[in-house]
């Protein structure tokens, strides 16, 4: 069973976030935010946070959708920025993703779509998402969680990019927590959101479980690797399973790189800053 915060200690991490976005703007001399909406847990609070410290007339919702987005994860992101009352806009990609995938058909040819074509879709998406931040003056928020980052689930140069990572230091399930504190006072992020299996969208009937473990299990590995510092050894006589405490551990030392290359992160923990 995943660990749960207590009301207090989510509260807090809730006023630490949101005054940790007023500060980082202030500082910078920058009022407005911009963000890509997936319709996903992660975007969701993330938008909820920038509204919270920045105002809903400072917050940009972008929907990216390619042929490959599900009619509810759009609908969810529409609620959300209906209940925000935040602008938002729909750009699809999918004639960019074409026009790109036409480019490279001479170098592609007889070769099946994978990862490439996925990775693809994210930095498409960056592109767009950087341009409307270049010309109207607006930060990019990362909307990565600390579960994603500690075993590199995400595209270098796609959805790890960004002016700040809000929720970098939050595993996934202190964001469904924090999602949860969010509707304290009613629905702003829509239970759909919360309660639907994580997916990246970037194949059909994708889910984060084809490439990772269930969350529950990751963020329980993470969570002794990365605030004890245990190792395999230690983690594995917890009750794990040593082939998967190995495989996760790999992973966490293989995305050294693209941590490096990260935004900076609303830190919660000193954690981050040493170990991932």
């Amino acid at each position: 069973m995943k660990p749960q915060l207590q009301r207090e200690e989510i509260a807090l991490i809730y006023d630490a976030l949101v005054l940790g976005i007023c500060d980082f703007f202030e500082k910078r001399s920058f009022k407005k935010a911009i963000l890509g909406l997936s319709g996903g847990i992660d975007s969701a609070v993330v938008a909820a946070l920038a509204v919270e410290a920045l105002g809903s007339e400072n917050v940009w919702g972008i929907l990216l959708p390619s042929h490959f987005s599900s009619d509810h994860s759009i609908k969810d992101a529409e609620v959300l920025a209906h209940n925000l009352k935040c602008r938002h806009d729909m750009i699809p990609i999918e004639h960019t993703f074409v026009a790109l995938s036409e480019t490279l058909e001479p170098f592609f040819q007889n070769t099946s779509f994978d990862i490439t074509e996925e990775n693809m879709q994210a930095r498409i998406r960056a592109v767009i998402l950087m341009a409307l931040s270049n010309k109207f003056n607006h930060l990019l928020l990362n909307t990565s969680n600390k579960s994603e980052l500690a075993v590199g689930y995400g595209t270098l140069y796609g959805d790890s990019c960004g002016a700040l990572s809000v929720i970098g230091d939050l595993y996934k399930w202190q964001v469904v927590d924090l999602a949860r504190y969010i509707n304290r006072n009613g629905e702003i992020i829509p239970e759909n959101t919360i309660v639907k299996p994580p997916s990246a969208e970037l194949r059909f009937n994708q889910k984060d479980s084809d490439s990772l473990p269930e969350y529950e299990v990751l963020d329980a590995i993470l969570q002794q690797h990365l605030e004890n510092r245990y190792g395999v050894q230690e983690i594995t006589a917890l009750g794990y399973d040593k082939e998967l405490v190995v495989s996760i551990l790999n992973m966490v030392s293989r995305s050294e790189y693209k941590r490096r290359q990260f935004p900076p992160i609303l830190h919660l923990t000193s954690v981050m800053r040493h170990t991932v």
